[in-house]
């Protein structure tokens, strides 16, 4: 017999949980006290993103050209919005960029018709002249590195390293001899993140442990063509070609304190984009895109950080006139400070934090 629900009959199954114990309407209840209100008509992206959007672009992208050592970029192909207005590029790149320095990390999104480069070129230029070049992990695509940026390029390891794993099945004595070389440099990153080294005592640790084996590596690459042992257009030809190439670049780690090994720290950004592109079926708008963005920018920094971004999100709401007038003291790592200094009760404890992440 048909009932008129639309549940599936698991869930309507009988119980002897009452409608005030059911887990969905706790939760509701959860959100309507700790945002003080009941249910609104406007969601919760209108009206913090009316507080949030004039103000936090230019203060994020001020917090990352001050206090940035390293800087990791990268792209995805995205989508297309609207018809093609006739400008040279027709597809549409959603860029990240992750902000590094003493622990601190800052998420950027960009999309729009400019790729990764072309948006970090925009964040730096707002760079004081007097501060060190910073780090750039990318990649080694043309299109990340525009003639103007001034940075110290480092290419991402994990790059290269995967086109060794894509043919290891077709060549698995030389893949196998790559592959566990790099394994040696990843299992000394590793250490040097166990005890803590200070990005000195980690390049000087990576030169004595990890620098024989690399060029060990180099040498053996080079023989394979020299000796004529692997024929250079082949998959794994590639594969060694692509390393030898971009060797300096892949290495830095050996010679720059401070350079990582691979840009997955930027790649694991990416992932927020590719998710939200595809819950939201898209764009429709370059509006759109644009706040798409800085939420995801807000929420991935604030997850960085180890920051709840739903209490974050709240407690921009309720201070949205405080936000407007002074931006940067409500950044996701400074904000539960700015609260206590007001005095708010709902400010932050640790234990609302989230685990496993430092600030």
């Amino acid at each position: 017999m048909r009932t008129g629900s639309t549940l599936p009959p698991r869930a309507v199954a009988t119980s002897s949980t009452t409608p005030a114990e059911s887990p969905s309407l706790a939760s509701i209840s959860d959100i309507n006290r700790r945002t003080a209100r009941a249910a609104a008509s406007a969601s919760k992206a209108e009206v913090v993103g009316a507080a949030v959007l004039p103000p936090f672009p230019r203060a994020f992208r001020t917090a990352v050209t001050v206090a940035s050592s390293t800087l990791f970029s990268s792209a995805t192909i995205s989508f297309q919005i609207g018809a093609n207005d006739g400008e040279q590029r027709t597809g549409l790149f959603t860029s990240g960029v992750v902000s590094t320095r003493e622990g601190r990390r800052i998420a950027l999104f960009f999309s729009g018709r400019q790729h990764a480069g072309e948006n970090l070129k925009d964040v730096l230029a707002e760079r004081a002249a007097e501060l060190a070049r910073p780090i750039q992990m990318c990649d080694a695509l043309s299109r990340n590195m525009p003639a103007e940026l001034k940075t110290i390029v480092a290419n991402c390891l994990a790059h290269a390293r995967r086109q060794f794993v894509e043919v290891v099945d077709r060549f698995p004595e030389e893949c196998r001899h790559v592959l566990q070389a790099l394994a040696v440099v990843y299992r000394n990153d590793a250490l040097a993140r166990e005890r803590n080294l200070s990005p000195q005592a980690r390049l000087e640790f990576h030169q004595a442990e990890s620098g024989p084996r690399m060029e060990d590596l180099r040498v053996w690459l080079v023989q394979q063509f020299d000796q004529r042992r692997v024929e250079p257009n082949s998959a794994l030809g590639g594969a060694i070609s692509y390393l030898l190439k971009h060797w300096e670049k892949l290495t830095l780690f050996l010679r720059q304190a401070g350079a990582p090994l691979d840009n997955n720290l930027c790649e694991q950004a990416l992932k927020k984009a590719i998710l939200h592109r595809k819950n939201a079926l898209f764009y429709k708008t370059p509006r759109g895109a644009h706040v798409g963005d800085v939420f995801m920018s807000l929420i991935y920094t604030c997850e960085l950080g180890g920051v709840n971004p739903f209490d974050y999100l709240t407690a921009l709401e309720r201070h949205a006139g405080e936000l407007s007038a002074k931006a940067k003291d409500w950044m996701p790592w400074n904000y539960h400070e700015t609260l206590k200094g007001m005095g708010d009760a709902e400010a932050p404890s640790k234990e609302n934090r989230l685990p496993g992440r430092c600030c």
